[in-house]
């Protein structure tokens, strides 16, 4: 049987010393917003597009590059995402994934009608003493690490 892929965006969105995660409704397990990425969408803005459903929140993605010249005509800079990911949903499909880390202004949530309700703000503690799939632990406490604020 042939193995499908389709593209998607993660978020990991950081608001003071917090990183939001959602209790996936199938599979039960802590995951980051994200989704798939719609036909000639860019990336970038599948990310934004994807946590303002899920969350309710307004986010700025964090450019890990350095901005190299003004956009033109020619050419514009893209959100390079921290990662790229091949994930395994099913024996039969995968997941190439873009993963972005984003801070919030806010930490006030208002998912979309029929978006989970069971999002969580995780500090560092939370983390380490929750069960998640590795590379949610690691994105999530190297997203801390970078956007993350002491107070």
């Amino acid at each position: 049987m042939e193995i499908t892929r389709h593209f998607t965006a993660t978020t990991f969105v950081v608001h003071k010393d917090k990183v939001l995660l959602h209790q996936h409704k199938r599979y039960g397990t802590w995951l980051p917003a994200g989704g798939h990425i719609d036909r000639d969408e860019l990336p970038e803005a599948a990310a934004v597009r994807e946590v303002k459903e899920e969350t309710g929140l307004d986010i700025a993605l964090y450019n890990p590059d350095t901005v190299l010249f003004a956009t033109d005509d020619a050419a514009c800079q893209l959100h390079r995402p921290m990662y790229l990911l091949l994930e395994n949903i099913n024996p039969y499909h995968q997941h190439i994934d873009f993963i972005y880390y984003a801070t919030a202004v806010s930490s006030s949530l208002n998912p979309a009608h029929g978006e989970t309700d069971r999002l969580k703000w995780f500090n560092q503690t939370d983390l380490a003493n929750t069960d998640m799939p590795t590379n949610v632990q690691a994105c999530a406490q190297e997203a801390l690490k970078i956007l993350g604020q002491k107070d």
